[in-house]
This record gives structure tokens, sequence and C-alpha cells, in this order.
């Protein structure tokens, strides 16, 4: 028979002992539904609840990341594309934001909000009419030279939980996911959940 303290204990996890594994929510909603409407489709849950709860987690965590070195995930991706497109470190804006994966409009508003931190410059392009170049500052290669390292390492040990093998096998299907799930759906962007623009 269960104690009334037994029930206290399982409702609430803070209260569970350490060693107790809590349940997995995904299951008992697929488990709900199927007891509520026998017949509804459930296999999606157990891949796309996991996958929109890791990717808040993850989201979260890179914020918080970022913060402390003073940047903002939208910029870090603008200072990102620069730096990996090499030495002078600069690029048009229609070539950042086909390597954003953004808009047009989009870039621009990232291409200000940096240019006013002194993060990248502007400037004319030579040959197409109305290209602009944007270029990084000596700041702007100083902050993603001192946050790349940051981000990458603390995503790398949030992922410690799987061992090498398990990590190709896992990013193996999310390419296949991601790509036929794109090509469906005609969308081949890659933004952030929740990111700004």
């Amino acid at each position: 028979m269960t104690s009334d303290h037994d029930h206290t204990r399982a409702d609430h996890p803070a209260q569970r002992p350490a060693n107790e594994t809590p349940p997995y929510p995904v299951e008992e909603i697929a488990a709900a539904w199927q007891r509520e409407r026998p017949g509804t489709p459930v296999s999606s849950i157990g891949i796309v609840t996991p996958l929109w709860r890791l990717a808040k987690l993850f989201g979260d965590d890179r914020r918080r990341v970022l913060a402390r070195a003073g940047v903002d995930t939208a910029t870090l991706d603008l200072l990102s594309v620069l730096r990996r497109a090499g030495e002078p470190y600069a690029l048009t804006t229609r070539e950042l934001a086909a390597r954003s994966l953004i808009t047009a409009g989009a870039i621009s508003q990232r291409v200000a909000r940096a240019e006013r931190e002194g993060l990248v410059t502007r400037r004319p392009g030579e040959g197409r009419r109305r290209s602009v170049i944007v270029e990084l500052t000596p700041t702007g290669h100083q902050l993603i030279e001192s946050t790349v390292d940051q981000v990458l390492t603390r995503e790398a040990d949030l992922l410690t939980g799987l061992d090498a093998e398990q990590q190709n096998q896992l990013a193996h299907l999310l390419r296949v996911l991601l790509q036929d799930v794109q090509q469906r759906l005609n969308d081949h962007g890659l933004s952030q959940v929740g990111a700004e623009e």
C-alpha cells in the first residue's frame, strides 16, 4: 500500500531520491494521447518533442554563455560567418545573407547593430551597383576569437553523455532528417529556435 508521502514524492521531482530516474515525460505524453484518443498517430512525439526541448535547452545555455561574453546570438552568427571566410574577413551583404541563410533585411539589421558596436565596418563594393562589403574590425576579430571556443567547448561538454560513435550516428541521422524535412517544407534556412533576426 502506498502512503500519501510516497504520492507526494512521486509528484515532485525535487523530492525524489538522487538515484531514482525521473519519469520520461515524452512517453507519458504519447501514452496519454493513446489513452484519450485511440488511433491518434503518436510516433512523432518521441522524436519531435525531445528535439524541441533540446533546442530550447541548447539555445538558452548558449545565450547565457554569450551574455557573459557580452555578445548576442545574431551578432555571434554574423561575426562567425565573416571569420570563417578567411582573410581579409570581408564579404558582401549578399554573400552574408546567403551564408547565414537569412534574408537581406535581417542581415542589414545585424550589420547595422554590429557596426554601432565597432565590430564591423561597411564600405561600397566595386563593380556591382549598390554592393556593400562588410569587414571585421580588430575589435570584432578579437571578440569572435575569444568567444567561439567558449561556445563550442561548452556545447561539446553538453554532448558527453553520448560516446563518439553515438554522436556520429546522431549527427548522421539528424542530417538525413533535416535535409528531408527541409525538402518537404521547401525551407532551407537554419535559424535557431527563438533566435532574433
